[in-house]
């Protein structure tokens, strides 16, 4: 029976532990915390249905022990992995290759294993670009965007590509204020065109505090949370708290929470509450998924297959 979540230590003796599985487990996720990832759920479905014989599981790796365990994917005889917090930044310097697009992120969340060669891809941004024209209708960029979380990781790579496709307007927001900004100086260039009328930059990092929301929120129409806040495992305290303040959001505002749960993230509640359209993470985590199996595997991905099994295992928790 396979194990929910295998280990570092599992991965070292990998040929014992999983030595009754069939299909063999040849693809993962590797994360710090990883048991609410339900890739599993939505990449083996995916696999059958493509006819490939391997199976994907989860693999709970310390941020310490990933060197290791990123070593040890040629040996067991790994197809790929996916990467997801903390680890995008750390694995990116891991690799022997990494795409151009992955290399502007600062961070990967798809490992193809070759051989003894690692490459490093990420889906996140185009991702997110496929997620919100599902579930909204729009492109990102046509849109004003505001990024919670603009750091790093994933709302690095989101506000990368808002850069790429040309974002009406990209407000990046994040606790480290310096981190914002650092990250608006590189992608100034991309914004240099002027396409938004009035009082406003087209580029901008602002503190996150409720006065600086307060003035930008008025500008944009597509907010962001590219934070673990909402997460199950990000504590209580952050478990109830919106990032954004109900009273700050309007109904003309589409809300985008890259948490994904099997309720409504504290974000998504305040949303509602203020008449506005949200969605959550799912979407995003479907076509990221889409888009690593089809860097995996050389064909398009299954994504109906994958759609159901995701919505299935969202049910399954409630």
């Amino acid at each position: 029976m396979p194990k929910d979540t295998y280990t570092l230590a599992d991965l070292r003796d990998w040929p014992a532990v999983t030595a009754a599985e069939s299909p063999p487990i040849r693809l993962s996720v590797f994360g710090d915390p990883v048991a609410h990832s339900r890739s599993p759920q939505m990449h083996n479905p995916a696999l059958k249905a493509a006819g490939i014989p391997a199976a994907y599981a989860r693999l709970h790796i310390l941020p310490e022990e990933l060197p290791e365990a990123i070593d040890l994917l040629p040996e067991r005889d790994f197809m790929g992995a996916n990467v997801t917090i903390p680890h995008k930044a750390a694995a990116l310097a891991l690799m022997d290759d990494v795409d151009p697009l992955a290399r502007r992120a600062g961070g990967i969340n798809t490992v193809v294993v070759e051989g003894e060669k690692l490459t490093g891809f990420s889906t996140d941004g185009p991702g997110l670009v496929r997620a919100i024209r599902g579930d909204f209708g729009v492109d990102v960029r046509d849109m004003r965007v505001l990024i919670l979380g603009a750091g790093g990781g994933a709302g690095r790579a989101i506000a990368v590509q808002c850069a790429i496709e040309g974002s009406a307007r990209l407000v990046l927001v994040n606790r480290t204020f310096e981190r914002a900004q650092a990250l608006a100086a590189e992608l100034a260039p991309a914004f240099r065109e002027t396409r938004v009328t009035g009082p406003m930059m087209r580029l901008e990092a602002v503190p996150w505090d409720d006065a600086a929301l307060a003035r930008q929120l008025p500008l944009i129409d597509l907010i962001i949370n590219a934070t673990p806040l909402g997460m199950a495992s990000s504590g209580p305290e952050f478990r109830r708290t919106s990032p954004v303040p109900v009273s700050l959001l309007r109904p003309n505002h589409l809300v985008y929470d890259t948490v994904y749960t099997s309720g409504r993230t504290p974000l998504l509640l305040a949303a509602d509450e203020a008449g506005a359209r949200g969605s959550n993470g799912l979407s995003m985590l479907l076509h990221q998924g889409a888009l690593s199996f089809e860097i995996w595997f050389g064909r398009p991905a299954p994504l109906e297959v994958m759609r159901t099994a995701l919505l299935a295992s969202g049910q399954k928790h409630v």
